[in-house]
């Protein structure tokens, strides 16, 4: 039985201007997201991340963002303004972004940031701020959560940039949290403790998760459902297990590029992209494995 539905997208566009027109950088893309792990995968500008800031409207102004539906928890976000935005993001839908160095405050220390994205969205008293904060610390792992509540952003390694990131976006507790590249700047040992934090913050909670990444193989292993992505539509989308058993050419292209671990005396092969692949209307169960929607 498919798990509850927390997010419902129909027909999501995203238009930006320029001088020599409109870029249509998402085409109407359509997908739900319940109680459970989806993937979104893709080759770089293909429009994963823009899908991600267009459902929280983090986009800049000048963008038109256009869709039948953008609905969570039977709300439409379509028809929110900014004030009631703010109340959504947070408590409603988090996103932790791809590089911490970028997106936490310099100036002031990652206890404070941290408490401020409680304190923003809970009335509670500073103190049970900080004791939130703490124990916010130490659910992602970190050793000594009174010692690192009083670091600044400098002062941390990518890693423990990354933990503090996504104890950041959780502490107001949302329903749905949306993680765009979360590992991509850290080194494998890193990156699997980071996967298993968000794994077991994400079962225990009873959150959904949309895990946007370039890595094929993390992204089958760690969700339950992959959206393949390009050119700023939807290609296919496939159970994770099921990802190997694709017949899409773009998802066929993209598994053959993989390094396999065993070697190969031969190049990996090029991806070659068809044109063909944004007009094509695949009949769903075209696959063996019937994985296939358009």
């Amino acid at each position: 039985m498919k798990p509850q539905e927390l997010l419902m997208v129909k027909n999501l566009n995203v238009f930006f201007p320029s001088p020599k027109g409109d870029i249509h950088a998402v085409r109407n893309i359509s997908f739900s997201v319940g109680k459970n792990k989806v993937g979104i995968v893709g080759e770089s500008g293909s429009g994963k991340s823009v899908t991600g800031r267009a459902i929280l409207k983090l986009l800049p102004s000048h963008t038109r963002i256009r869709a039948d539906k953008i609905e969570f928890k039977g709300e439409n976000l379509l028809e929110k303004n900014e004030r009631e935005m703010r109340k959504i993001r947070g408590q409603g839908i988090s996103m932790v972004m791809q590089d911490p160095q970028y997106s936490l405050n310099p100036v002031r220390c990652v206890g404070r940031q941290i408490k401020e994205a409680y304190l923003a969205h809970r009335r509670v008293s500073k103190k049970e701020a900080r004791n939130k904060t703490l124990a916010m610390l130490e659910a992602v792992r970190i050793r000594d959560p009174e010692r690192v509540y009083k670091l600044y952003p400098h002062e941390v390694s990518g890693g423990m940039g990354q933990r503090i990131m996504i104890a950041m976006m959780l502490i107001p507790e949302p329903s749905l949290l949306i993680a765009d590249e979360p590992t991509s700047a850290l080194d494998v040992t890193v990156q699997l403790q980071v996967l298993a934090i968000l794994d077991d913050l994400v079962t225990q909670r009873g959150m959904g998760l949309i895990f946007i990444s370039h890595d094929l193989e993390l992204v089958s292993s760690f969700c339950d459902e992959v959206i393949i992505m390009y050119a700023g539509q939807i290609m296919e989308i496939c159970c994770a297990k099921d990802l190997h058993k694709s017949c899409h050419p773009y998802t066929r292209g993209l598994l053959n590029c993989l390094p396999k671990i065993q070697g190969n005396a031969e190049f990996l092969p090029i991806l070659n992209r068809d044109e063909a692949w944004l007009n094509a209307s695949w009949p769903n169960g075209s696959c063996p494995n019937g994985s296939f929607t358009k």
